[in-house]
């Protein structure tokens, strides 16, 4: 069980936080490049329970400031996107992605002092699409993470965001339960069913898996196993990477390079961010005639983007309308949730729990051994940060280039590391980039 102290640090992450400075100790994904144009609108930014503005500038640089003018407060929200800087239009002061006051028009010159106004602005970078932000408190930023999905090329990479409206963790641990998966999602068809050629149907046959979990240098890993047949094992690897991504395990592990960010907005909104290898070989979807299986949809239709803090990539079935819940599809046996989309199942149930769960009110069981492991971990970090030490793979972001998820069948007298290693060994790498955390 986790207590409710421990509770409170795992979801609180605003500022002064003990998990939330944690957090801004690396380099987080803010936005997508594809979101902001030149001398466009500015887009406000909820990002770890602040306010802030992103918007690029005539010269293509993109910048994250404080929403709120440093003159009177006002919200740069409404300012003017122009000349490589935002003008506040209350009195017409001029900021550039640094944060660096660049004009004070309603001052007279002798009288000026931009030198000594500035917004609050923060460090960023665009790497393959995505717009990452340092909130930190070092001067000198550390380097960008270092994971295979990361690191495609925008031509082979697949990249989408969803908000949901509940804490980042509970969001998170849908991608590393992955008892779940035969139940939510592809509970309401039999292995007979379903694609032969897939190994996921074998996550139908058993039902209850036994684990292994392991503290690693990236974060957490799990290895759920079942039996493939008298001599041989199935497994399904995924990982927890600090300080907020997953490597879920739903694809053939050959070429299953995915990772997701559940990037904290406050302590109750979340931004979840996709980013896959175009030719991973998907997890179990399909029946034996080749439809899909009833509600395994990706199910990511949106409501049109608004310009509020919470305005972007809000699905369009949300709780509102019950997520589309269709109870005649749940009654006939073949969508179990009754709802279409495997993202948004997953949303639905994790919403559900509400804007924060009371973590000390759960039961946990021997298939949320994952969950329990990643919270002490997570836990562990956040107190050492505080004490001092330096969070995972802040100072070592090759360390996460030792991280594949995905399922296969091995030999049964192998066990679970070796495994893992030697299907690393065996993997396409598209990037060059992967490796066992030893070598």
């Amino acid at each position: 069980m986790t207590s409710y102290s421990d509770s409170e640090l795992l979801t609180r992450v605003g500022p002064g936080t003990p998990l939330g400075n944690m957090m801004r100790e690396y380099w987080v994904p803010a936005i997508m490049s594809r979101e902001l144009t030149a001398d466009g609108d500015p887009t406000r930014l909820m990002l770890l329970g602040e306010k802030l503005l992103a918007f690029r500038d005539t010269n293509g640089r993109v910048g994250i400031i404080d929403h709120a003018c440093p003159h009177r407060c006002a919200s740069l929200f409404y300012g003017r996107n122009e000349e490589s800087g935002i003008r506040c239009t209350y009195h017409g002061w001029k900021f550039d992605v640094d944060g660096n006051c660049i004009d004070m028009p309603n001052v007279p010159p002798h009288q000026a002092f931009p030198q000594k106004v500035k917004v609050k602005a923060y460090p960023t970078v665009e790497r393959n699409g995505l717009v990452w932000t340092y909130m930190g408190s070092r001067e000198e930023p550390p380097a960008l993470p270092l994971f295979e999905p990361v690191l495609l090329p925008e031509e082979d990479r697949m990249l989408f965001c969803a908000q949901r409206e509940c804490n980042w963790l509970q969001a998170l641990e849908g991608d590393i339960d992955t008892s779940h998966f035969g139940f939510l999602h592809i509970g309401g068809v039999t292995p007979e069913e379903v694609d032969q050629t897939s190994m996921g149907r074998l996550a139908l046959i058993n039902k209850t898996p036994e684990y292994h979990v392991a503290d690693t240098d990236w974060g957490t890993m799990y290895a759920a196993h079942r039996p493939a047949d008298e001599n041989s094992t199935y497994w399904r690897f995924a990982h927890f990477l600090f300080p907020f991504w997953t490597m879920p395990p739903d694809g053939f592990f050959k070429d299953h390079i995915i990772a997701r960010a559940w990037v904290p907005m406050d302590d109750t909104h979340t931004m979840f961010f996709h980013v896959s290898w175009k030719k991973n070989t998907p997890g179990l979807r399909k029946m034996k005639d080749g439809t899909l299986i009833p509600g395994a949809e990706m199910g990511m239709n949106y409501l049109p983007n608004d310009t509020s803090w919470f305005g972007r990539w809000r699905l369009a079935a949300n709780a509102s309308n019950d997520y589309l819940i269709d109870r005649d599809a749940q009654r006939s046996g073949k969508n179990y949730s009754g709802i279409t989309g495997i993202h948004l199942q997953d949303q639905a149930l994790t919403e559900s729990m509400g804007g924060i769960v009371d973590h000390s009110k759960e039961h946990l069981a021997i298939s949320d051994l994952m969950i329990g492991r990643t919270r002490r971990r997570i836990i562990q970090a956040a107190r050492a940060a505080e004490a001092g030490i330096t969070p995972p793979g802040v100072d070592n972001p090759e360390t996460y280039l030792g991280a594949r998820s995905g399922d296969f069948v091995g030999p049964k007298t192998v066990g679970w590391l070796e495994s893992y290693a030697n299907e690393v060994r065996g993997s396409d790498n598209p990037t060059g980039a992967l490796r066992l955390a030893a070598e």
